[in-house]
C-alpha cells in the first residue's frame, strides 16, 4: 500500500539525470530499470485517471494500460525537450480519451513481473484520499475541457507548467492562463470545503 510520505515524495520534482538513466537502461531492455520509472510516476498517473473517470477499478485498470503502452513503446521516445514525465502523461491522457470514447467494461490486462505493481494493487491508501480525489474529480468535471486539462496535470499528476505545457503542446503562458481561470472556478466550488485552496493560486 503506498503510504503518504511516498505519496508526497512521487510529487517532487526528479532529477532529471537520474530518469534519463533509467529510460535509457529500459531502452536497452533492462525490465528493472522500467520497474524502477512505474514506481517513480504511478502514483501520479493514477491520480489523473482516476480524476478523469471517477472509478477506482477503471482507474487501476487504465493505469496499468498507460504503462504497458509505455513500455511497448518507450524505443520510439525521444527526449526533444519533452521530460519522460510529460510524454507519460500524453499517453495517459491518451488513453482516458479512447476509453471515454468506448462502451462497456474493459477486460483487465496484468503487467509483466518487472513492472508488477508491488503494493497488492491499492494504490489509494485512505478512504480519506479517495473523498479528496472524487471531491477534486467533481469539481474539475464542471471545468471547461482545456482548463480540466491543465488542471488535472498540474494538480491531480503534479506536473510543473512547462512538463503540462509540453504534454498538452501549449506554451506555457497558455498554460498559466488557463490554470488561473481554473483554479478561480475550482476556488468557487471547492474553497467552502477546501479553504486552502484560496491561497493556492499565488
Amino acid at each position: 500500500m503506498l503510504g503518504v510520505e511516498r505519496s508526497s515524495r512521487a510529487e517532487q520534482p526528479k532529477p532529471s539525470g537520474r530518469i534519463s538513466g533509467l529510460v535509457s537502461m529500459a531502452k536497452s531492455g533492462q525490465g528493472e530499470a522500467f520497474g524502477l520509472l512505474y514506481e517513480e510516476y504511478v502514483e501520479r498517473v493514477y491520480r489523473y485517471v482516476y480524476v478523469r473517470t471517477g472509478r477506482v477499478e477503471e482507474a487501476e485498470d487504465l493505469t496499468q494500460e498507460v504503462f504497458l503502452r509505455a513500455l511497448n513503446s518507450i524505443d520510439a521516445y525521444r527526449d526533444h525537450g519533452k521530460p519522460f514525465s510529460a510524454w507519460l502523461m500524453r499517453i495517459a491522457r491518451n488513453e482516458v480519451a479512447s476509453f471515454q470514447r468506448r462502451s462497456g467494461r474493459r477486460p483487465q490486462t496484468e503487467l509483466t513481473e518487472e513492472i508488477e505493481d508491488r503494493h497488492n494493487g491499492d494504490i489509494v491508501e485512505t478512504t480519506e484520499r479517495v473523498m479528496a480525489l472524487e471531491d477534486l474529480r467533481v469539481a474539475v468535471g464542471q471545468l471547461p475541457e482545456a482548463q480540466r486539462d491543465v488542471i488535472t496535470l498540474r494538480f491531480a499528476a503534479g506536473l510543473s507548467v512547462a512538463d503540462t505545457a509540453k504534454a498538452l503542446g501549449k506554451r506555457e503562458n497558455n498554460v498559466k492562463v488557463l490554470q488561473h481561470k481554473g483554479m478561480q472556478k475550482l476556488q468557487v466550488l471547492m474553497a467552502p470545503k477546501y479553504p486552502e485552496l484560496s491561497q493556492r493560486q499565488a
